[in-house]
């Protein structure tokens, strides 16, 4: 009888195959994306949002017009292109969410993951209720009359004006104490605003409606991870362009927009004196390229290892820059058009946030004709600028929770209920933000949870740890490896000196001139609503330190031993091919005197000599 050789000898191992038992669930692959396209346009998708719109280009015109681009762009050589390269190298190489990346790379740093998925927690929280405002704007504007155009609705007030084109308000001036209809359907319509934060009242369920849409839409998007997310990006971040494209053929050319874009360009040098300018400067980069956030780390880490993320980050921050210059043109000249129509200066009608997408602009596209189709093209960019920012962001958390406990949720349909878990407990989180107070805890989180100052004292630790503790040389020998080549020096000096230290600066100016948060530049909050505010500034922030205590206090050995312990980076990294050749030679000096005579190793393979292959 022929004997058949045993299943390890046959599959080529001295050791039994694994067999898992068959009501044991296998875990899942962690998965990546099929295309080099899906991730540019899901990162694009994710810092392309609205702050390019609403943000950017009010900052240009109050900080000096064109003299802004100086320190914009000196922030954005210096901290900008920098950390987002770091932050997307570090997933690519990692292959690690925001959390489980920091680590690999010093377990002594890992609550900059933590802190990271904090401020992502809090900015899923509220961030979307501006797509449930977009929401609720664009299913009123499925009207052959626009309901903010007229003072006849139920809501209006006796003290509400219609403004009137400039030939039919020719000497005629609005008495004292009036409200403009699009302000009274803000404010009367949509948040039904109380006296204050300590009036919570009722909730509003026309727009807890809108938000439940918007987290379906949300939910579906990514419940399948990088499979569903890399096909819906196609659409989400690429329509809105077709938009603002179209908003700006149609703005500049409207009478009065060559006066809004002067408006918006004109540059004042003088300007360049104020550190205001300067903060403001750094702020915008932080917030308009989702750094410090782990989105770009989650997003990274789902690329093919040899992908060249380098020349990705480089088009995809300029690509930022330029959709941020061009929106202020579609804006402004609208602008320029409303101040012609009502005979007012531009700085009159000018906003920055929710007051441009929800006062400003609407009122401009009430001025048009057809101005219901103007208005359905304006509140559909809004929402898909939102909405690929928002979904993003849950991934990030997602990713990091997974990569943390893998074991847990790559099975079958656990991730999808992890992140319908996520979903429905933010819609709950949320609902208090669209009641008759909502707006003021609005304010808060958006003052505070998310501001420039828990994203620069993030931004700090995060270039210490890569340039000084793991060290800036040999992760550009991990770059190196990855995309074949060792990019510029200057984004190595950024890490090591220019950015931590711009950062520092920043941070410590911000603390300086710190104000205290007036909704609406009047309404003055409680001590408890301040109290608050800074607890959800000091969540993120206080991650890191206590960390780094926890684990200090925790490992054994002398205060050196622990440091030492626990800044040296994970074993199981993947290694360059320098470090690969180094070790196979190692290995070989040190098998060849047991195996001269070809006998196979305790792994079962026959070290062959450079002189017996055919290579």
């Amino acid at each position: 009888m022929e004997s058949k050789p045993p299943a390890d000898i046959a599959n080529g191992h001295n050791q039994a195959l694994d067999v898992y038992p068959k009501n044991r669930e296998k875990i899942e692959d962690r998965g990546q994306w099929n295309n080099k396209l899906e991730f540019v346009l899901s990162v694009a998708g994710e810092i392309i949002g609205l702050g390019n719109v609403w943000r950017f280009p009010y900052l240009c015109y109050r900080n000096g017009g064109g003299a802004f681009f100086i320190p914009y762009l000196i922030f954005l050589f210096t901290c900008g292109i920098p950390v987002f390269f770091l932050e997307t190298a570090l997933g690519q190489y990692t292959s690690e969410g925001g959390v489980t990346s920091w680590r690999k790379i010093s377990p002594l740093f890992e609550g900059i993951g933590y802190a990271t998925q904090v401020i992502v927690a809090l900015l899923n929280f509220y961030y979307i209720i501006v797509l449930a405002w977009g929401i609720f704007y664009l299913s009123n504007s499925f009207t052959w009359e626009l309901p903010w155009a007229s003072c006849n609705n139920t809501w209006n007030t006796g003290s509400c004006v219609e403004f009137q084109k400039r030939n039919e308000t020719y000497n005629w001036t609005a008495p004292a104490n009036t409200t403009s209809p699009i302000i009274e359907f803000w404010e009367k319509r949509v948040l039904r605003i109380s006296s204050g934060i300590d009036h919570i009242g009722i909730l509003h369920w026309d727009l807890a409606l809108c938000l439940l849409l918007a987290w379906v839409m949300c939910y579906f998007c990514i419940w399948k991870g990088v499979k569903s997310t890399g096909k819906v990006v196609y659409f989400t971040a690429t329509f809105p362009y077709v938009m603002l494209v179209i908003l700006m053929i149609r703005g500049v050319t409207l009478p009065g927009a060559a006066e809004g874009i002067k408006f918006y360009l004109y540059p004042d040098l003088s300007r360049l004196a104020d550190p205001q300018v300067w903060m403001d400067a750094g702020t915008q980069i932080f917030f308009s390229f989702a750094i410090c956030l782990g989105c770009l780390t989650a997003l990274g880490s789902y690329n093919k290892y040899n992908n060249n993320c380098y020349r990705d980050c480089l088009c995809l921050c300029f690509l930022n820059s330029g959709t941020s210059f061009i929106a202020g043109f579609a804006i402004f000249s609208i602008l320029g058009f409303m101040a012609y129509e009502q005979q007012v200066p531009i700085s009159e009608v000018a906003e920055s946030g929710p007051g441009l997408a929800f006062i400003a602009y609407p009122r401009a596209v009430s001025m048009m004709p057809f101005s219901s189709l103007w208005a359905c093209f304006f509140f559909i960019m809004i929402v898909l600028l939102g909405l690929d920012s928002q979904f993003v962001c849950v991934e990030s958390l997602v990713t990091a929770l997974v990569d943390m406990f893998p074991s847990v949720f790559r099975r079958k349909n656990r991730r999808e209920l992890l992140i319908l878990g996520i979903c429905v407990v933010s819609y709950f989180m949320g609902l208090i933000m669209i009641t008759e107070g909502g707006m003021y805890v609005f304010q808060l989180f958006d003052y505070y949870a998310a501001s420039g100052m828990c994203l620069l004292f993030v931004a700090i630790f995060e270039t210490v740890c890569i340039a000084w503790v793991y060290g800036a040389d040999r992760f550009y020998d991990n770059i190196e490896d990855m995309i074949g080549y060792r990019p510029g020096p200057l984004i190595k000096y950024c890490w090591m000196f220019f950015t931590p230290a711009v950062c520092a600066g920043t941070f410590a100016f911000s603390l300086i001139k710190y104000t205290p948060l007036k909704y609406n530049k009047s309404y003055v909050y409680p001590w408890w609503g301040y109290a608050l505010g800074w607890l959800l500034a000091l969540s993120s922030m206080v991650c890191i330190p206590l960390w780094i205590i926890y684990k200090i206090a925790t490992s054994k050995g002398t205060l050196r031993e622990r440091i030492c312990h626990l800044i040296k980076p994970s074993e199981d990294l993947p290694k360059t091919k320098k470090e690969q050749e180094k070790l196979l030679a190692i290995f070989s000096s040190d098998n060849s005197l047991h195996q001269q005579d070809g006998d196979p190793n305790r792994e079962g393979y026959v070290l062959v000599t450079d002189k017996e292959t055919n290579c």
